[in-house]
């Protein structure tokens, strides 16, 4: 299932898929709605925390692209070697709280969006169930049957409409450009009835997934890109695709600015779809419900298909070791399939029980990841010996090291909480 470079594609898509993957995976419901709300709630003032949230992200991606290509190691292969087994298990838990969460909170975005676009059954509960196994069936098939090409070129398909139809949907309520420019290069923070400071953290930190960056390492490894030579091109793909990320959000943020909205999740989002039914017809309810669903499957797609990556290479570093690397298949290994059959059907629980404090447990843990991964890469490309000449350079220790201070913050932020 490993491929190079296809020559036969358009240079530039063929450069910049890797880049629009891990983006496009790292748009989930809980973003969308965290944008949304947060513009509605405190307006264009805080659209400079969008372009914030996704240049952190940014420098985050590129040092792990940095560290995989300098190395020939992947993010977790480092992890091993220089600061022992004990952190593969310490971050296994983690792994395996995160896949059940998002997997629950993907298949139940995915069920409710799905039952606003096709009204099937009375029961909301079981209509939101129902979609959401067999958008994760469809999933699992596309990942399972499939191959990587298959796999970029569904979330190709995806990744246009979800863009599209949300930048089509923020130009028509346009709130004027003096006030999106104001937003964008004037940073302030409302009030908004003291939870100002909160919805700014939160939008930041939304911006561009978490977990799944570590997946970048593996979608450039099927793209064939092994050595030094192609940090360039990842820096370049990895611009595009949080560019489109950052773009993304502004939209919502406008999006959500032009109407009141209240709600959850992917809740939020049917309820947003219908308050813009009322100043652009239904034709508007169905653009943004069509974009939002894109979005949200692109997410689950991408999750399914990359996260038994972290997994199977765990195993064989952590578990069960062995020798053999990343030139050995890992899609078509026993843990890969095993992670991907039970991300598939085992987060469905979380559609059917009430798992609060374990939520707030998980919420505190992944928090934790970010800034943890700031110092990792701080240590990992801190050291010439290991890097050589592409070691860190002191604006992207500046930017690591303010990562590492804010997302640290948000963590300190939902334990307080």
């Amino acid at each position: 299932m490993s491929s190079v470079e296809d020559k036969t594609s358009p240079p530039f898509l063929t450069m910049i898929v890797p880049g629009l993957l891990v983006a496009a995976t790292g748009v989930g419901a809980g973003d969308l709605a965290t944008a949304s709300f947060a513009g509605s709630q405190l307006g264009l003032a805080i659209l400079w925390a969008v372009l914030v949230g996704g240049l952190f992200k940014f420098v985050l991606t590129e040092g792990l692209a940095r560290w995989q290509l300098a190395t020939g190691d992947t993010f977790l292969e480092g992890v091993a070697e220089h600061f022992g087994k004990v952190v593969g298990w310490l971050f296994l838990p983690y792994l395996l709280l995160w896949s059940f969460f998002v997997g629950s909170a993907l298949m139940s975005a995915c069920g409710i969006t799905l039952l606003a676009m096709i009204p099937l059954f009375d029961d909301v509960q079981n209509g939101k169930v129902i979609f959401g196994f067999i958008a994760s069936m469809i999933g699992l098939c596309l990942v399972l049957v499939g191959n990587f090409k298959l796999f970029e070129y569904v979330m190709g398909i995806c990744i246009g409409i979800m863009f599209f139809t949300v930048i089509l949907t923020a130009i028509l309520i346009w709130p004027g450009t003096s006030e999106v420019l104001s937003g964008l290069l004037v940073p302030s923070i409302p009030d908004a009835k003291g939870s100002g400071i909160t919805w700014t953290v939160a939008l930041i930190g939304g911006v561009g997934g978490t977990l799944t960056i570590l997946c970048y390492g593996y979608w450039i490894r099927e793209k064939g890109r092994v050595g030094p030579e192609f940090i360039k091109l990842c820096r370049m793909d990895l611009a595009v695709g949080y560019a489109m990320t950052v773009l993304f959000g502004i939209a919502m943020v406008i999006i959500g600015s032009t109407l009141e909205i209240e709600g959850r999740g992917a809740n939020l989002l049917v309820t947003l779809a219908k308050s813009l039914e009322n100043s652009l017809g239904v034709w508007g309810y169905w653009l943004f419900l069509v974009g939002a669903f894109s979005a949200i499957f692109s997410s689950l797609l991408g999750v399914w298909q990359s996260v038994p990556y972290l997994f199977a290479d765990i195993w064989r570093l952590f578990i069960k070791p062995t020798t053999t690397g990343l030139s050995t298949n890992l899609t078509q290994s026993k843990p890969y399939r095993f992670y991907l059959l039970g991300l598939s059907i085992i987060p469905l629980l979380g559609l059917l029980m009430s798992f609060k404090e374990v939520q707030k447990l998980y919420a505190v843990i992944g928090a934790v990841f970010i800034p943890l991964l700031a110092v990792a890469l701080l240590i990992l490309n801190g050291k010439r010996a290991w890097v050589g000449e592409f070691v860190n350079k002191p604006a992207t220790v500046a930017m690591l090291t303010l990562s590492f201070l804010f997302f640290g913050l948000m963590g300190w932020m939902k334990f307080m909480g």
